[in-house]
């Protein structure tokens, strides 16, 4: 019965924002969907990890600016680390890191995505901060999301070369 009216109230609370949030939850479910079909597709952990750290990370920022208090310094950083840091912990727990998949400089390959794409996100969120900090303004529509698309998607195709040519 909890597990209902919890969902029911967050449901009531998703569809009716009081603010526009930079990571809305549509794209962030979306991006959660697409990463459930990535084992069935075939694609490599290591990249599989990639996304999903940009997935926890949007999620996590999502979760920060909606929160309007602050109560502990670098709040939004510790969120995205205790949310990286505890999903990547969940994961060894039930079993869904493996080295059979192979490693990546003696580490498992999903686990590197997830750490190297986790610091990638948010050092292009902090980029992206640091921009409309400058110039007072974002230099083109949608440019955090392009922002943060883009270097996932260099990030892919860096690994994806790193893995099949050179390891």
């Amino acid at each position: 019965m909890f597990l209902i009216v919890f969902f029911l109230l967050t449901t009531i609370y998703l569809l009716l924002p009081a603010t526009i949030f930079a990571h809305c939850p549509l794209c962030v479910a979306g991006a959660g969907a697409g990463l459930s079909f990535s084992r069935i597709l075939g694609v490599d952990d290591s990249i599989t990890g990639v996304w999903i750290a940009a997935f926890l990370g949007a999620m996590s920022l999502w979760i920060a600016g909606s929160i309007k208090k602050t109560y502990i310094p670098a709040q939004s950083t510790v969120i995205y680390v205790a949310i990286l840091a505890t999903t990547l912990l969940s994961f060894y727990q039930f079993g869904l890191i493996s080295e059979h998949n192979g490693l990546i400089g003696q580490t498992p390959k999903l686990t590197f995505g997830m750490l190297v794409g986790g610091v990638v996100f948010y050092l292009i969120d902090k980029l992206n901060t640091l921009i409309r900090l400058l110039k007072g303004r974002v230099l083109f529509p949608y440019q955090p999301i392009v922002f943060s698309l883009g270097a996932m998607l260099v990030l892919s195709l860096g690994i994806y070369f790193l893995i099949n040519f050179y390891i």
